[in-house]
């Protein structure tokens, strides 16, 4: 498992508003994605608004409408579970590229909460169930905030940096 040296963080997110996008396939695994990224958005303070799509493809499009619509930041959430085509590649790519373009067109940043899975099992481990080693939508929110709020301190407009 990654997860490995990650940073830990409280952050102040009184003042942000932050969109959840995420995706509806594989609901086990995302459901416990959303719930990670609630979870800390709440904790922070942060103005939460929730989308859902059909899928992982669809994720950069409501990201980018969500932003130009006035969030500070995006969560996006998703499940892309290999199969036995090159579906997979496909699905996977555009909605990495996709959000990786979206956070440079907008200068706003996307929490990257897509997991891309052999199997099942590899989703629950990182969905931050009880069971689960990691909480990557919990991870996604986190890095969401945090770089929202460093891209307010590069303007001049922070109240604070993230304490460590």
């Amino acid at each position: 498992m990654s997860g490995e040296g990650q940073p830990t963080y409280e952050i102040d997110g009184r003042g942000l508003k932050v969109t959840i996008v995420s995706g509806l396939w594989h609901h086990k695994i995302a459901d416990g994605l959303l719930a990670g990224a609630r979870r800390v958005l709440e904790a922070s303070g942060a103005e939460i608004t929730e989308v859902q799509v059909p899928g992982s493809f669809e994720l950069p499009v409501a990201s980018k409408a969500a932003l130009d619509a006035g969030a500070d930041a995006v969560v996006a959430l998703g499940v892309i579970v290999r199969g036995g085509t090159p579906h997979f590649e496909y699905v996977s790519s555009a909605a990495t590229d996709g959000l990786t373009r979206v956070a440079l067109d907008t200068g706003k940043p996307v929490g990257f909460g897509v997991l891309t899975l052999e199997d099942e099992q590899q989703g629950i481990d990182r969905a931050g169930y009880p069971e689960s080693k990691e909480d990557k939508g919990a991870e996604a929110a986190s890095a969401a905030l945090a770089t929202a709020i460093v891209l307010r301190q590069i303007a001049g407009h922070a109240r604070t940096s993230i304490p460590a």
